[in-house]
């Protein structure tokens, strides 16, 4: 008779080789830079709109602002993606992302009901950043094991 452990490490034997895969791997590291890749890309083809963007948020001068902002989102998003260096380019976009989501959604200034959207991002913010704490901790646990 089959208990309730044996199942569990029967269940965890057949989806390991599909969810442990590196494709898997890669795909959901794609999945946690998309926002990035879609606005470096954004930012450096339409470079009016990002300054336009740093302007918003105060940032000045603006064009070295969106010139950073583009290397950022694009340069560390390359990295995680190529592995080469993963544990910084994730501390990067995690940093990055923490900075501006306190800059962005300040959504305990904001009244009702637009707080509450705000709010969401926010914590969904935090989600990303958490996100990319645990890229990092996993790129460096794993080069430590080799």
């Amino acid at each position: 008779m089959a208990g309730p452990g044996n199942l569990k490490t029967k269940s965890v034997g057949q989806v390991r080789p599909v969810i442990g895969s590196r494709a898997i791997q890669w795909l959901a590291l794609l999945g946690l830079c998309a926002a990035y890749l879609q606005g470096g890309i954004n930012k450096a083809t339409d470079f009016g709109s990002a300054i336009a963007e740093m302007n918003h948020f105060g940032l000045s001068p603006a064009a070295p602002f969106a010139v950073a902002v583009i290397i950022l989102e694009l340069g560390a998003s390359a990295m995680i993606l190529t592995g080469i260096w993963r544990w910084a380019g994730a501390l990067a976009l995690g940093g990055f992302t923490l900075v501006a989501t306190f800059l962005a959604n300040r959504y305990w200034e904001i009244a009702p009901p637009e707080r509450f959207m705000m709010a969401n991002s926010f914590y969904e913010h935090l989600g990303l950043v958490g996100g990319f704490l645990l890229v990092a901790w996993y790129d460096l646990n794993e080069a430590r094991a080799k």
